[in-house]
């Protein structure tokens, strides 16, 4: 006998069928290699442009060994919260270069991207703040919107007055104002308007927080993200957060600004506080990591030679690609139906893109996601290339010529 309840049956498989029907049911699926520009998947080999390894790190040979040593040295897991007994020398270590690599004075570290946003916007707002955010933020921010209980606004995409607009609407007495924004947008690959943003904080007294997660390691001097890219000094975002699980290639987040405030965020941000340290070993491993997306710059001059090659090719056969220079290269189709249709014929064709579609972007705009890595080749490029070509009336996606 089921322990779900009767009540609870019918609205689980409406739920499900629902998905089904729309095309947008989502399931994992598995992979039997190590994640890189070539895996292998159910048996076959696969040209991967789906991943977020922008840089190539993920099955970096100098990364596997240096895990190794650190599984030895410290072991596997933490054992606690940082705030009990799990706290490790290499956590604190690893904070310490990503403090100094970014110019700010200290770090905070989370289990991931989703906890450090949650833990960032409920720990530094409440009932009587204000949070206004971009609308095509990550949903992680979103969340730690909502959780947080202020009042929260969103303004017209990566619209700087738009921002101003909705925190000059706030009214006088909430003082506690968060301006947030990704910094390189997930779905869309564009750049967010950063020096715009940072004026409209200064003017309105609103603490700038900055999601860095798809823009550390690929933009900016020695891949010092969105704000290194706008030619603005280290700390004149007030809050960055990263993640280590993209361009980094393993895995884990932190928090990166002035002590006062990363101290106060220790203090506030429960999914800092009330879950278990990233392993030691992953912060061993990652300080390695660091040391390749700082100074390979060789990667980042390879990743913007694929997105130069892409680019040109996908628009020269007509495709609309949405407007980025980063390695997230958009192909707006619109209709989910014939995204998926598209997604699983170059599936077919040994390419693995993802077909991203709503409630992850909006209704409408259903697109296939290409990311390029550093590691890919001009040849891997060229093939996908002359795939879309093959493919592209049959799916009604160009215009004929």
């Amino acid at each position: 006998m089921s322990a779900v309840p009767t009540s609870w049956q019918a609205w689980l498989s409406d739920t499900l069928a629902a998905r089904d029907r729309d095309g947008l049911r989502r399931q994992p699926v598995h992979l039997d290699s190590p994640q890189a520009v070539r895996v292998q998947r159910d048996g076959r080999w696969l040209d991967n442009f789906c991943s977020n390894d922008y840089l190539g790190l993920a099955a970096e040979p100098a990364l596997q060994a240096a895990l190794i040593d650190a599984v030895r040295r410290v072991g596997v897991g933490a054992g606690s919260a940082s705030l009990v007994c799990g706290h490790h020398h290499e956590h604190a270590a690893l904070a310490e270069a990503l403090a100094d690599w970014l110019g700010v004075e200290t770090v905070l570290l989370f289990g991931n991207g989703y906890l450090a946003n949650l833990g960032v916007l409920a720990g530094l707002a409440g009932r009587g703040d204000a949070i206004v955010q971009d609308r095509l933020n990550h949903a992680s921010l979103i969340d730690g919107a909502i959780a947080s209980g202020a009042k929260h606004l969103r303004y017209a995409h990566a619209e700087a007055l738009a921002a101003e607009q909705r925190l000059m609407s706030l009214p006088e007495n909430i003082h506690k104002r968060l301006l947030v924004s990704d910094g390189v947008f997930s779905m869309d690959g564009d750049i967010a308007p950063v020096a715009e943003l940072v004026a409209v904080a200064e003017r309105q007294q609103a603490l700038l927080v900055l999601d860095e997660a798809h823009a550390f390691g690929v933009i900016g001097e020695a891949g010092r993200g969105s704000v290194s890219h706008a030619g603005l000094r280290d700390d004149a975002v007030a809050l960055r957060i990263g993640t280590l699980g993209k361009a980094f290639g393993v895995y884990g987040a932190f928090a990166a600004g002035p002590k006062v405030l990363i101290d106060t965020l220790q203090q506030l941000a429960r999914p800092a506080i009330y879950t278990t340290a990233l392993p030691p070993a992953l912060a061993a491993v990652t300080r390695v990591a660091l040391t390749h997306v700082r100074d390979d710059h060789w990667r980042r001059a390879n990743l913007q030679a694929n997105i130069i090659q892409f680019r040109a090719g996908a628009l020269a056969q007509g495709w609309d690609v949405m407007a980025s220079d980063t390695a997230i290269q958009p192909l707006l189709i619109g209709d989910t139906a014939r995204t998926n249709a598209l997604s699983a014929a170059l599936l077919a064709r040994g390419f693995w893109v993802s077909s991203i579609r709503p409630p992850t972007v909006p209704n409408g705009s259903a697109r296939l996601r290409v990311t390029l890595s550093s590691a890919h080749t001009p040849e891997a490029i060229a093939r996908l290339l002359d795939a879309l070509a093959d493919l592209a009336m049959d799916y009604a996606c160009v215009s004929s010529p």
